[in-house]
């Protein structure tokens, strides 16, 4: 039995440079990097040290407030270098890879029969538990504090990202062992979410709820999924995993193997040959791009994940652990003559004073980087509301963010967002703010005050 949830409000951006469906195998990566900024609130603390040598899915580091909780190495290989920063805070683990790829053995699980123990616990000990991630605060999901549910979004409804269906073909052997185990993990429901008349396949899964989602971006966000079917309260805790992660999760349990293979998108209108690439977590992202995507000397923005809500990377930058998108684009550092006050058709807007991407509702932009204005102090429009379909007042939310008021964040609804909720919000927004930024800081005040 599935349920049809039909997104009413939000905004598509149809941009040039989606994947088209090839996959090709990157070139291997002499070179991974592990970079503890991708896992927010975690103070990492080394297991290995510089010089050693591990075996792919051997762990590196775990979390300072929780030990359990260990981060393995993507690759078998030497950890040549530990950068570190100021208080000699540490930056980045880099790798250099063997040619010869070896495996630490985690042992494998029969799921149907393991205790809910035994799953967390192999999963802790492997290096997978990062890859479960919780609401409130969107962070890595405290093991200690079972969920009331968990949700899995395999519809990517971002501009340019990564066909879902396309990307997790033949892996149904994995995906229906990742949900077993995980539904294990909780007495709620493991909610599954597919685009609507799409041929997932996450569909066909067992021991799951499924729901078919329907309307603009961002129906595929799963703070949005939450929203719709089991909001977060005071006290509640629910969990979230990436289609892909789940493959890595199947794969661990079926084989006892932490193989961090994963199937990226290398999109954006920068790019000249927008396809697929078979590659692994914290891989040269050069590997990829140069081949067949931009010029040594574009003057392009390279983005780790979704256009949307992605990190920016330099070209000899890496892939980050949660990211299946690539995205290029121009940057936008030149500046328009006569700005806002010419008519504008090669822009989305969702305002019709002087723009008419409205009277192009098929049509794909090629857009930059440029803000087209600078940050100044928040206007009530009415627009946020327009582009956000959670059952929250966006402008008071981050205006409570702003002047720290704990009582009124949470009397909001804080402990159910996300920065990428926030996203689109950002994206509309007449003020410049940033929005992403603000909600990240008023998660991270009421983890700290209230826990």
């Amino acid at each position: 039995m599935s349920n049809d949830i039909r997104i009413k409000k939000g905004l598509d951006i149809k941009l040039k440079g989606k994947a088209e469906k090839a996959i090709e195998k990157a070139i291997v990566s002499n070179f991974y990097t592990i970079r503890p900024e991708d896992f927010h609130n975690v103070i990492p603390k080394l297991i290995a040290k510089e010089g050693s040598k591990l075996k792919a899915g051997e762990p590196v580091f775990y979390d300072k407030s929780n030990e359990a909780v260990k981060f393995a190495s993507p690759v078998s290989g030497e950890i040549i270098e530990i950068a570190r920063g100021e208080k000699r805070k540490i930056v980045a683990i880099k790798i250099q890879a063997d040619r010869e790829q070896t495996y630490h053995d985690n042992c494998e699980i029969d799921v149907d029969t393991a205790s809910s123990e035994e799953i967390k616990s192999q999963l802790l000990a492997s290096g997978c538990w990062p890859f479960i991630k919780q609401r409130p605060y969107d962070v890595i999901a405290n093991p200690d504090i079972a969920p009331k549910s968990i949700f899995v979004s395999a519809y990517a409804s971002e501009p340019l990202a990564a066909d879902m269906d396309y990307v997790l073909q033949g892996k149904e052997t994995e995906l229906q062992a990742a949900v077993t185990a995980l539904g294990k993990l909780t007495k709620g429901t493991v909610h599954v979410s597919v685009e609507k008349n799409s041929n997932s396949p996450l569909a066909g899964l067992s021991g799951t709820t499924l729901h078919k989602v329907s309307g603009p971006h961002p129906s595929g966000n799963v703070g949005t999924q939450i929203n719709k079917i089991d909001p977060v309260n005071k006290g509640e805790v629910v969990w979230t995993v990436n289609p892909q992660d789940l493959i890595i999760i199947g794969e661990l349990l079926l084989t006892g193997k932490f193989n961090a293979e994963r199937i990226i998108a290398l999109a954006g209108s920068s790019i000249k040959k927008p396809r697929y690439f078979v590659t692994k977590i914290g891989s040269e992202v050069a590997t990829m791009i140069y081949d067949y995507g931009i010029e040594k000397e574009a003057n392009v923005r390279i983005i780790s994940g979704n256009i949307l809500s992605g990190k920016q990377i330099h070209p000899d930058g890496y892939l980050d652990y949660y990211s299946n998108t690539i995205t290029v684009i121009p940057e936008g550092d030149d500046y328009e003559f006569l700005g806002w006050t010419t008519p504008i058709f090669n822009k989305v807007s969702v305002s019709r004073a002087l723009t008419f991407s409205w009277m192009l509702p098929k049509k794909k932009f090629n857009l930059d980087t440029n803000t087209n204005g600078e940050r100044r102090a928040f206007v009530t429009t009415g627009t946020y509301e327009e582009v956000f379909p959670l059952d929250i007042y966006p402008m008071q939310i981050l205006k409570s963010c702003m002047y720290k008021d704990l009582d009124e964040m949470e009397a909001l609804g804080m402990y159910e967002v996300a920065p990428e909720d926030f996203a689109l919000t950002e994206f509309v927004c007449v003020s410049k703010q940033p929005h992403q930024e603000i909600i990240r800081k008023g998660l991270d005040l009421m983890l700290k005050e209230i826990g």
